[in-house]
């Protein structure tokens, strides 16, 4: 190993870590030993060691020093393969029945070419969303708009944290959430969950414990469809009033669908924090526009990539969105397609209750979450299921800090009847199990 200057080390070991010459897990020499070597001060090895692990190349582990950073390996993903037989309660998707037509709605627009240089938010769009968000957008927040949830909450930790930062989330974990925190080199700080949702208690741990956002699913939270209630909101604020730094992220992403009222954890003290609301619930995923009520400097920060000439949000994405969310008889056809989901929720809990399997409560979402038996082989009874017809994931994938067996079924388009015979046949699996 050679190098005389920070930098020069941060190459250096960067060069044989992506050659394969040094190996994930392998540690690094302590800092007084390395600056020994090298024949330099003990600050110029630190401050190399601190650039590789801010480039995700490597991470300290405490008093077992720093080791070259396992490579990334994404989560599974949200959606079901291709051509499978199996009737669909895993994938997470909306019922295609439900989503109105984009090409209708852009038909109907009137759209006109838009040209480098243009604004970037259509203003019409605009003032649908603020009406949409209504006493949500706070006095001085700015409003952007993104290439879906997933997009607004990949850029908003970009825009603060670097590669080894801590961010809070739910435990268990949208899938998608996961995988951003994965390939942007941060760690999932697990927070644990009631039926209420997050815990007072355990997002303090997490906040005590370093992490620099937290990230927040108000209602619906996939994967357990759990809703913050009032009172558990109060008091997740409360929390957060004491780390005023931390940015603060709620993923609204089912409120154009939400049965359950919006309650905020963002408090006023917060410096930074993103209210976000995607449309693809409602008007379908290859709809990829979410958007972003934020504070005015997170808002200035967002728009700097996002700017005309770079990367702004199609317009006519735009303009489909515009006429659907200003369209009466698509505003009507999601309030039937919010009662139908309900319909079907509620369908399954009740079904799943007659055959004595308890599903958690209150809920909302295309989700359900279903406890089992500590003793159950969830993937074994997932097999069991599919032999049956049926497709449902386990919750292991979610899950960031070891937990009970469950099952997270999606409930999007299964009709009660259907309900009935699948909660028999999970009782059937779980009495062979």
């Amino acid at each position: 190993m050679t190098g005389n200057t920070a930098s020069d080390i941060f190459e250096r070991i960067r060069r044989e870590a992506h050659a394969g010459r040094l190996a994930a897990g392998q540690s690094l020499p302590p800092v007084r030993e390395m600056a020994e070597q090298l024949g330099v001060n003990r600050n110029t090895v630190a401050a190399a060691y601190r650039k590789l692990v801010a480039a995700g190349i490597a991470e300290t582990l405490g008093r077992n020093g720093t080791v070259i950073r396992q490579a990334v390996r994404l989560a599974e993903q949200e959606g079901l393969a291709p051509g499978s037989a199996l009737a669909d309660l895993a994938s997470g998707n909306p019922d295609p029945a439900w989503l109105p037509d984009p090409l209708q709605a852009l038909a109907a627009s009137g759209y006109r070419p838009t040209l480098y240089g243009q604004p970037v938010l259509d203003p019409a769009l605009e003032r649908l969303a603020r009406q949409w968000f209504g006493p949500d957008v706070r006095e001085g927040d700015g409003l952007v708009l993104t290439h879906g949830a997933v997009d607004a909450v990949e850029r908003l930790l970009a825009a603060y944290l670097v590669a080894g930062d801590k961010v809070a989330v739910e435990d268990p974990c949208f899938l998608g959430s996961l995988n951003i925190l994965c390939c942007a080199g941060l760690t999932a700080a697990p927070v644990a969950m009631d039926a209420q949702g997050m815990r007072p208690d355990a997002l303090e741990a997490a906040l005590a414990d370093g992490a620099q956002a937290v990230l927040c699913t108000p209602r619906a939270q996939n994967p357990t469809g759990c809703c913050l209630s009032e009172t558990r909101a109060r008091e997740l604020r409360l929390v957060l009033a004491r780390h005023p730094h931390v940015l603060v992220i709620e993923d609204d992403h089912f409120a154009l669908l939400a049965k359950a009222p919006f309650f905020s954890v963002a408090p006023s003290s917060t410096t930074h924090r993103a209210l976000v609301r995607s449309v693809s619930k409602g008007f379908g995923p290859d709809l990829r526009l979410a958007f972003v009520v934020t504070d005015a400097g997170t808002a200035a920060r967002l728009g700097m990539r996002l700017a005309p000439g770079t990367t702004w949000v199609s317009h006519l994405l735009q303009t489909t969105v515009r006429s659907l969310l200003g369209s009466e008889e698509v505003r009507a056809r999601l309030r039937a397609a919010k009662d139908v989901y309900a319909v079907r929720r509620k369908a399954l809990i009740d079904a799943l209750g007659a055959e004595g399997i308890a599903a958690q409560q209150p809920c909302d979402g295309f989700n359900l979450w279903i406890p089992l038996p500590e003793d159950s082989d969830a993937s074994r009874l997932v097999q069991s299921l599919a032999q049956r017809g049926w497709s449902v994931r386990t919750g292991d994938p979610f899950a960031i800090t070891p937990a009970l067996p469950a099952l997270r079924v999606t409930i999007s388009t299964l009709e009660p009847a259907d309900a009935a015979r699948f909660a028999a046949q999970l009782r059937e699996c779980l009495g062979g199990a």
